[in-house]
């Protein structure tokens, strides 16, 4: 397929913008994960504003495709996109994580228009999104459920079993994505809790493998779109991405995990993304 200039060069200012209303919900001197949000940002721009199938006026439609944050510590990612897709008003991410904000620190499906499923807790996503799917098979809804995992949960044993799972009941509407930037909570991934050969992984637990450049726009959107041609198997797309993606003091620093921004650094990123 072809993708024209016009539709990529969109995309990548949305999830500019994305990005900046990460920055927002942040604020000044309360930490927040600036990181892992700005690394995914522009794989959940090309899920909301290209490829999945949802509508902010009627959240709950049957044959939606569904996205579940497995990482649910950047749930401001996912507000972000939220709110620029009309789910709420914009100006509700000023207020993430204020007592009585329907936008708090995980997702939380009771409260937030958009979200599938009270996600945080590491490893449970990828588990609850082949539920989700395999739900959608028996019901014989044409829809996909895609599921975000970090490269620091990979590590948690609930994602293998999700993943053994899903080949062995041929789920091949259900979309893995790892956001592969190398870096966790306390330092690389590898120095931390080494996964390995993920690739090799997932291909000898019987699913379609991509990999991508996380940040190339148009790399992202054809792999979207080959996974709707694999049959039988599940799809995992392996995006690798910088930690921090856009904001340059961030980028790769493993201190904006979930990092407190001063007034200076807030000014400056504002402008970056501007």
């Amino acid at each position: 397929m072809t993708y024209s200039d016009e539709l990529i060069q969109d995309l990548e200012a949305k999830a500019r913008k994305i990005r900046r209303d990460v920055i927002v919900s942040i604020g000044v001197g309360v930490a927040g994960h600036v990181g892992g949000s700005n690394s995914s940002a522009d794989i959940v721009t090309a899920l909301y504003f290209y490829k999945m199938k949802h509508d902010p006026k009627n959240p709950k439609m049957e044959d939606r495709d569904r996205f579940l944050l497995s990482k649910g510590h950047v749930g401001i990612l996912q507000y972000s996109a939220l709110a620029e897709a009309g789910y709420f008003p914009v100006e509700a991410l000023q207020h993430t994580k204020e007592l009585g904000s329907f936008l708090q620190g995980h997702p939380d499906v009771q409260k937030t228009p958009g979200i599938e499923a009270g996600t945080g807790s590491l490893g449970q996503g990828l588990s609850i999104g082949l539920g989700m799917a395999l739900g959608q098979k028996l019901q014989e809804i044409d829809a996909k459920t895609y599921v975000l995992v970090g490269d620091g949960e990979i590590a948690e044993g609930q994602i293998w079993e999700a993943a053994m799972a899903a080949s062995a009941f041929h789920a091949d509407n259900l979309v893995a994505i790892v956001d592969r930037n190398g870096l966790q909570a306390n330092g690389r991934t590898k120095d931390r809790f080494d996964s390995g050969d993920i690739t090799a992984k997932f291909l000898s637990f019987g699913w379609h493998v991509i990999e991508i450049n996380g940040h190339d726009m148009r790399e992202i959107c054809k792999a979207l779109d080959d996974a709707d041609t694999v049959k039988g198997v599940p799809t995992v797309i392996i995006a690798n991405t910088v930690k921090g993606k856009g904001v340059s003091f961030a980028e790769n620093v493993v201190g904006f995990h979930n990092g407190v921004l001063s007034q200076e650094q807030y000014d400056q990123a504002l402008r970056e993304l501007s």
